[in-house]
């Protein structure tokens, strides 16, 4: 496995590699200074064929999903509704199961209004599984 802080650092340095999805954002400086993380770097999600990790600031530790870990991932969703307005609430996950049976859900955390990194996550896993199954014949 890649180290995670590698990951974020290449991803931060300039092109990433091809296969690689990287979404980041600039911190808000009212908000980064209100909730202590002004002088952090920006938030950071880093997908590669390989492993997702995400860095939100200095005060919460990297969120680090290794696709080889996993026995599946499932895109999941659930709508709430309201008997006063005629929209509904959808909110979308990805339900991680470990190979030891363990059940996760993954959205991103700095990310977490925007569907791309979702689909970014369910592309990665997809192709991931697909070469583990072909070099496995």
């Amino acid at each position: 496995m890649a180290d995670p802080r590698a990951v974020l650092a290449h991803a931060r340095e300039g092109p990433a590699p091809s296969g690689w999805r990287v979404f980041t954002k600039k911190r808000g400086k009212v908000s980064g200074f209100l909730r202590g993380t002004s002088d952090d770097p920006d938030p950071l999600l880093v997908i590669t064929p390989e492993v997702v990790v995400e860095y939100k600031d200095d005060h919460k530790p990297l969120s680090v999903v290794t696709f080889s870990d996993l026995a599946e991932a499932a895109l999941k969703a659930d709508a709430t509704t309201s008997s006063t307005s005629s929209f509904a609430t959808l909110d979308v996950w990805v339900e991680l199961i470990h190979l030891d049976g363990r059940k996760e859900k993954w959205r991103s955390k700095s990310f977490s209004s925007n569907l791309q990194p979702i689909q970014a996550f369910i592309e990665a896993y997809g192709v991931h599984k697909a070469l583990q199954e072909a070099g496995g014949r």
